[in-house]
Formats: C-alpha cells, structure tokens, sequence
C-alpha cells in the first residue's frame, strides 16, 4: 500500500482535501482524469466560511492576488452573480453584527492555481490523466482502478475519497443511494458576440423563463417544458434555440466562450461515507448554483473531513470521528437543496410566481429577514450538533469561527495584536485561553495535540476562550463575566483527540 488516502478529482475540494489530509499527518495522491486544469470559469466567487478556510492556512494573501479591484463595473458584475435570491437583489453582502465575514471574487481556475501550487509545497503528487474505472474495497483497503494512456493501472490504499464532482465515478462505482428531484430548468450562458443584441428584450423573467444579458454575456434559464436533453458541450445553436423559447426572439450567435450549462436537478447521497469510500463536494451533492453557495459548501466539506480521515489512519481517532463527517456536514448539504430548490419555485414563470417573488422581495426590506437570507446563502447559519452539548452550552459552540483578532502574551511578557489565522497555518486544534487560565492545566494531557494561544483578549463580545478543532467550528467558548466550565471542555477534547496522553507535558502556557 503506497498512499494512506486516493483523492479522486484535482479540482477546488480535492486539492483543499489533499492539503488538509497532509497537514494531519496522512500521505494522500490524487488522480485527475483531465490531462490539464480545466479553463472554464465555472464559478466566480469563494464564500465567507471558505474563505476564512483558506486564510487559516495561510493562502489570503495568494487569493487576493487574483481578486478584482474594487471598481464600481466589477461590483456590479459581482452583484449580478452573487448576494441575490432567486435573482432578487437585496441581500446585504455584509452581515452588519459580522462585517468582517465576507466572500472573495476569485474565478474557479485561478482558485484551483492557488490550491494546485499549496498542494505542491506540501509535497504531494497529482496524477492527470487517469480515468478511474472500478474500485474494491474489503476490511483493510480500497484498490483503484484506473485508465491511462499508457494503459490501466492499479492503485490501493487505505481509503478513497470521491471529489470528482457532479457525476462522480466514485459514487457511482460505490454505489451510493443519491435520491432527489428532476430539474425544473436548464440554464445557459456564455460570453458572446451576437449579430443583432438591439433585439434582445430588457433582463428579467418572461413566460418561460429568464433572460438575462449585458455587454458581451448572455444567460437564459429555460423551463420549457420541450426542451431536449442536453449532452456535450454548449453550441451556438443550443444558446440560440434556448434564447428564442425564453425571450420570444432570434438572435444570431457569431462567437461564445466561457460557456456554461446546469440545471436545477437537486440530489444527495445518503451517507457520505459506505466503508472506506467517502465523497466531498458536488460527488456528495448537487443543486443549482443560484446564490453561488456550491465552492463553500465543498470546500467545508473537504476541511471538515481531512482531519478527521487523517486521526483515523494514524490510529487516533475516538470511537465515531469519521462517522462524525457524515452527521456533521448532510445537514449543511440538505440545508443548501432547501434553499436552491426554494429559488426554482421564486423563478417559475407565471403570475402566481410573479406574486410570491414581489412579498419576498418586499420582506427583504427587514432588516432582520434580509440579515437571514444573507447568512443562509453564506453558509453562517451553520451550526454542529454536538453530542456533549447541554442545552445551556454558549451559543458559538458548533458554529464556524471567523479569523478573531486577539490581543496575545509572547515570551517576553509583551502584549500584540495577531489574527487568529497566524496560529493555524498547521492544522492544530486551538486553546485560545489568558494565561494563567485553569483551562491551561486541565488541557495538559492533550498538549501534543494541541496548540495553546495565550490570549489576554478576543475581539468578540462573546468569548473569553475557546477551543478551535482544525476545520474552525467552535468545539468549547466561555463568555465574558460567566463562570468557566472546565468539565465541557475535557469532555470536548475527549470527543475529538481522543484520551489524554500517559504522559503529560508541563502545563505552562505556550510561546507564540
């Protein structure tokens, strides 16, 4: 056995997979069917919950190398793909009680560069070119089987993991349930050069669909009821038919790129894992990518399951860690088809539909109602249910945590300002406690899974300390001015490492 995990799919969650599998100690390779990264700009926008993921390990900096400046055109082209609900535009895209949970613009092949050129320093390999084409599994390891153009090849491993999107192989020769619905519509679009764009009707629904167009792009979503089913590649004569049952007129397409297709076909697995083959990513599920929510949700998939895959292979895990994946991230995958099936039902054609997308719209003005669906569609409503959690538990617990600023102790005494994102680039678990904190001492039998941050303050009116797993979610918080319960947190630590080490190193606080 040469790999302790085969990441199937190079894209976005594959590498991020692969990054954090690494990071926790396992030995992953990926095989990627395509022989070079795919060019398309299929997505165009990283979500707050992902975003910070990335900035935890360090990668904000690449990110924004690749992100647009701040013009008033760009913000424009950014609000008409994302910050929207059924294409009704009133979302705030700052939360105002969290300004600083906020999503990036960064095109899907420039995130795959970035995430591509991590994966390398960290060493490991990716192999394109590689069809997979059966697997087997038994109680000690998965083989993979594979295509090349130099011929089939053979690979085992400890576990596989799908991220080979939509129409994955791997759920499909794993054979897991993906129960669903039918699509309501198909949308396409592209950028385009057309012969007659005066033609055109103004952007907005129709009486059979939505057409929507500016200088040089074009998008229709089509819920004609005639359509045949696509295959292949976007062709002008597709775009050209589709514009003409939506829009009523014919256009002539000269040149297109950056095309795309989908449908609002709604499908997830019932478990994420069936032995040891799991999925991440669209391989889990797919929905329509209205409100662009399909990379954070992907993401956080991936950086929910590396730790805790590489805690099994390393012999570490407690009793039902990797079960935890499934328990943890279906609800987050079944709340995203709620809402993206909730937008096909706002953008049907008809006057029925005309009336519920003018009182949505109308209750978007709340402030409160608007503050909703903007942390909806950023993923912030997220929440684990924790199973040690009593019903008086601080509310951050189970929630995903931003990148605090905290006031820390070095060495010497002094005092700094640092982000929480500056201690996380390895993966660790997390103690931001003051020093001197009994939290410190009761953690002793952990402290070599552990990182201990000495932290005078947090900037968050809500905590005094808290223990941070590897993929952000709060896993113990005390508040401000409450008393600290020490008994939660050594139940926390026992949840997610494990049993205390025999051996215990001193218990002074850590030198950041």
């Amino acid at each position: 056995m040469h790999e302790d995990v085969i990441v199937v799919g190079a894209g976005p969650v594959g590498l991020m997979l692969a990054a954090e599998l690494r990071l926790a100690g396992a030995s992953p390779l990926i095989l990627e069917r395509l022989a070079e990264p795919a060019p398309q700009r299929k997505s165009r926008g990283v979500g707050p919950l992902a975003f910070e993921a990335l900035q935890r390990r360090g990668l904000g900096e690449r990110l924004a190398a690749h992100q647009p400046e701040p013009t008033a055109e760009k913000a424009r082209d950014h609000g008409s793909e994302k910050n929207h609900f059924a294409w009704i535009h009133k979302i705030d895209p700052s939360p105002r009680d969290e300004p600083d949970r906020r999503g990036a613009l960064v095109w899907q092949p420039d995130l795959e560069a970035v995430l591509a050129e991590y994966a390398a320093e960290l060493g490991i390999p990716v192999l394109r070119g590689h069809t997979v084409t059966a697997i087997a599994q038994d109680d000690a390891a998965v083989t993979v089987t594979a295509e090349t153009a130099g011929g089939r090849c053979e690979r085992t491993a400890a576990y596989v993991v799908g991220c080979d999107g939509g129409r994955s192989a791997i759920r499909r020769l794993a054979g897991f349930d993906f129960p669903g619905t039918p699509p309501l519509m198909t949308a396409r679009q592209a950028r385009v050069e057309i012969t007659d764009p005066d033609a055109l009707p103004p952007s907005g629904r129709t009486a059979a669909g939505m057409l929507i167009h500016g200088p040089g792009m074009i998008g229709v979503f089509d819920f004609s009821p005639d359509q045949e089913e696509p295959h292949g590649p976007l062709t002008r004569e597709e775009l050209q038919a589709s514009v003409r049952r939506v829009a009523g007129v014919d256009v002539t397409v000269t040149a297109m790129t950056d095309t795309s297709r989908f449908t609002d076909n709604a499908r997830q697995v019932t478990t994420y894992r069936k032995g040891r083959v799991l999925l991440a990513g669209d391989a889990a599920h797919v929905h329509s990518p209205n409100g662009g929510q399909g990379l954070n949700l992907g993401l956080i998939d991936a950086v929910n399951l590396g730790w805790k895959l590489a805690a099994e292979i390393r012999g570490q895990a407690p009793p039902g860690l990797l079960d935890s994946y499934t328990a943890e991230r279906h609800p987050a995958g079944a709340a995203v088809l709620h809402n993206t099936r909730a937008q096909s039902a706002l953008m049907l054609p008809g006057p029925h539909t005309d009336a519920l997308r003018d009182i949505v719209s109308d209750l978007m003005g709340i402030p409160e109602v608007n503050r909703y669906f903007g942390r909806m569609l950023g993923g912030l409503a997220t929440r684990y249910s924790f199973p040690y959690t009593p019903p008086h538990a601080h509310p951050l617990i189970g929630r995903l945590c931003p990148d605090l600023t905290c006031v820390v102790t070095t060495g010497d005494g002094e005092l700094r300002s640092a982000r929480l994102s500056r201690f996380t680039i390895t993966g660790p678990f997390v103690l931001l406690v003051p020093a001197g904190h009994p939290a410190i001492a009761a953690a002793a039998g952990w402290r070599d899974r552990l990182k201990v941050v000495p932290a005078a303050a947090i900037d968050h009116d809500q905590l005094s300390a808290a223990l941070i797993r590897p993929d952000g979610a709060v896993a113990w918080a005390s508040a401000p001015g409450r008393p600290c319960d020490i008994a939660l947190m050594q139940t926390a630590l026992h949840t997610w490492l494990g049993a205390p080490a025999a051996s215990r190193p001193p218990a002074g606080a850590a030198v950041v």
